[in-house]
């Protein structure tokens, strides 16, 4: 618990998760500031100004950050991936961690921790259904994972600052109001409910309110340090969750198999995000004290769809 008015400061605080993590900070009594791209004229605004390209940030944020939650870093999700778009995803999560460790390094006030998002992605595009831990030898060689093998290099540096570090290799995040059940929603709400692929590759996944609840964790319990994988105990198959969906919104789900060819001609290279699975291990962290609220997918969906609260 927060035993005094510690301040966090988070990036990416208005996307999914971070509105999330400021919102239950703030009933936790935490004092929060999000450094935005948006410059606030109110001296009392929780929004701090940061522009990554010129390596500016507003000082009040640096001066105040009891705890930093990096979660800056363009969707890979919206929009094809050109060489453009290629180039936002590494940049935003790569230079917005630089300036983060050259902020840090030149304050007189260090920070007592810094959390930073990852992905499993880090792991490869499609491991099958061997499960993996942290400490898998052979990291991915495709897109994402060696932008997230080089944030998390960035974010590791940071460790040399006199400053806790813990990295989240986030898994697919359920909620009701992003990511990707309200896409799953729209086709299963349709009866176009449908694996894709073989409907074999896994999908580790992790109910927001446990990822919140998770990043809290991280804040308040000193002993937890490292890279941790941030999915719930149970990955299932691309065909459990598809046909879990479609049970809990009382559709069919009878349709055959989008063929992979179809969706790499309509996605290019981002197919692999969902041609591609990862059976991921989340043991490290519940040996580490934490307990997941939504352990089964069937129990997540159920409360995401029916009761709209996540």
């Amino acid at each position: 618990m927060n035993t005094g008015m510690e301040t966090v400061c988070i990036t990416g605080g208005t996307g999914l998760v971070g509105s999330s993590l400021m919102r239950i900070l703030k009933l936790s009594a935490y004092r929060v500031l999000v450094l935005s791209r948006e410059k606030s004229e109110d001296p009392e605004s929780i929004l701090r100004y940061w522009d990554i390209e010129k390596g500016i940030i507003d000082p009040v944020a640096v001066d105040n950050a009891d705890h930093y939650v990096h979660l800056a870093g363009a969707s890979v999700g919206e929009g094809r991936w050109t060489d453009q778009k290629k180039k936002e995803i590494r940049d935003s999560r790569i230079k917005s961690t630089r300036l983060l460790y050259d902020t840090i390094k030149g304050s007189k006030r260090k920070p007592k921790t810094f959390i930073s998002a990852s992905a499993i992605g880090v792991y490869g595009h499609d491991t099958g259904g061997v499960l993996i831990d942290e400490d898998r030898v052979k990291p991915g060689d495709d897109f994402l994972a060696t932008v997230t093998r080089e944030w998390e290099e960035e974010v590791n540096k940071i460790r040399e600052l006199g400053v806790r570090v813990v990295i989240l290799r986030i898994g697919v995040v359920l909620s009701y109001f992003g990511g990707a059940v309200p896409k799953f929603m729209k086709l299963t709400g349709l009866g176009l409910s449908s694996p894709v692929g073989s409907g074999e590759q896994y999908i580790s996944w992790v109910h927001l309110d446990d990822l919140i609840d998770l990043i809290k964790y991280c804040i308040e319990y000193p002993r937890i340090e490292g890279t941790f994988n941030a999915v719930a105990p149970n990955p299932v198959t691309n065909k459990e969750f598809t046909k879990t969906m479609a049970h809990i919104m009382d559709k069919p789900s009878f349709l055959p198999n989008v063929p992979g060819f179809v969706l790499k001609m309509m996605l290019g290279e981002k197919a692999s995000i969902v041609l591609g699975g990862n059976k991921v291990s989340s043991k490290k962290i519940m040996d580490a004290g934490f307990k997941f609220k939504f352990d089964k997918v069937d129990d997540a969906l159920y409360n995401i769809i029916k009761l709209k609260v996540a």
